[in-house]
């Protein structure tokens, strides 16, 4: 495996794409391009979290794919600090909407500039992601196409084109965040408030602002296939998230899969010991979600496997000399 830091920005650390690159030989793909996946981890837009990026990186190696993980901008500036819920954050507008998404079209960019030494195939990238990860993978997934991301770059919009979307325990509606966290303890308010605030520029927002950054309420039949789980236990990002992202790619009959897993809290990444900081983190049911989504990633992204082994060609080839 070939891995590398590429930072996005020449004067920031934070922003990276870190690559993880199956190499390739005779026994192998003999020099045909794999599909990738591109991961976005988590953190409420404070920070990126690490569960969510090399492990799953690593999960979806195994299953023969290039990975990516981007640690786009972030609150923290990639110092992983929380902040200080109990106090007004400071603006920070380098780090806000639309930012993050658009540096999955940088990162998208980056990929297609090295697809041929990479040996990427360029038409089959699935983005994937994880709470706020998986919101900045499906406004991304939303939004490839429009002036925010193919006309910002002024690229041709097939360049930034993903082929599926992976969305773990997502945030897709902030009109109905608003409105059931006001239902609920001070504590999920202010952490609202703060990741409102590192993501929008202020910690409260008219409802017109929430909807155009609400990925439920943007889905077009540009959307691509999406696969979606979640756990009904999860308190901090409600599940009906997930089924009303299920609802909207449904109207607009986007194909889609969807798993919503008993039991585990929000944050479980593959739910195992693998990238788990706790036993509180292991729930093996809900770690079925990545084999389920390797399955039906292999739907779309199927390898480009000949029908004989080289050792089997040989063998044959030795057969008819005889």
């Amino acid at each position: 495996m070939q891995t590398s830091v590429i930072k996005l920005y020449e004067n920031r650390a934070d922003v990276t794409l870190t690559t993880y690159l199956l190499q390739d030989s005779p026994e192998l793909l003999r020099g045909k391009a794999r599909p990738a996946v591109m991961i976005c981890p988590g953190g409420g837009y404070f920070n990126c979290s690490d569960r969510e990026a090399e492990p799953i990186a690593l999960k979806f190696a195994s299953m023969g794919y290039h990975t990516f993980v981007l640690r786009y901008s972030t609150y923290s500036e990639g110092t992983g600090d929380f902040p200080d819920l109990s106090k007004p954050l400071p603006i920070k507008e380098h780090c806000q909407n639309p930012t993050p998404m658009r540096e999955i079209g940088q990162a998208m960019l980056i990929i297609r500039e090295h697809a041929g030494a990479w040996l990427v195939d360029v038409d089959r990238i699935a983005v994937c992601g994880f709470s706020a990860g998986a919101h900045n993978a499906a406004m991304y997934a939303a939004n490839w196409h429009t002036d925010v991301i193919s006309g910002y770059f002024g690229k041709d919009k097939e360049m930034f084109r993903p082929a599926a979307a992976i969305l773990g325990y997502m945030l897709s509606d902030y009109v109905y965040m608003k409105e059931t966290v006001l239902k609920r303890n001070p504590m999920d308010r202010a952490f609202f408030a703060a990741s409102s605030t590192a993501f929008l520029g202020e910690p409260e927002s008219s409802d017109e602002t929430l909807a155009m950054v609400s990925p439920a309420r943007n889905v077009t039949e540009n959307m691509p296939p999406a696969f979606l789980w979640a756990t009904a236990q999860d308190e901090l990002v409600p599940v009906q998230h997930s089924i009303r992202m299920a609802h909207a790619l449904a109207d607009k009959n986007i194909p889609f899969e969807l798993h919503i897993f008993e039991e585990g809290p929000h944050g479980l990444a593959l739910s195992d010991q693998a990238s788990a900081e706790s036993l509180s983190q292991v729930y093996p049911d809900a770690a079925k979600w990545a084999d389920l989504a390797g399955e039906w990633l292999k739907k779309r992204f199927a390898l480009p496997l000949p029908e004989k082994s080289s050792f089997e060609e040989l063998l044959e080839k030795g057969g008819k000399i005889g």
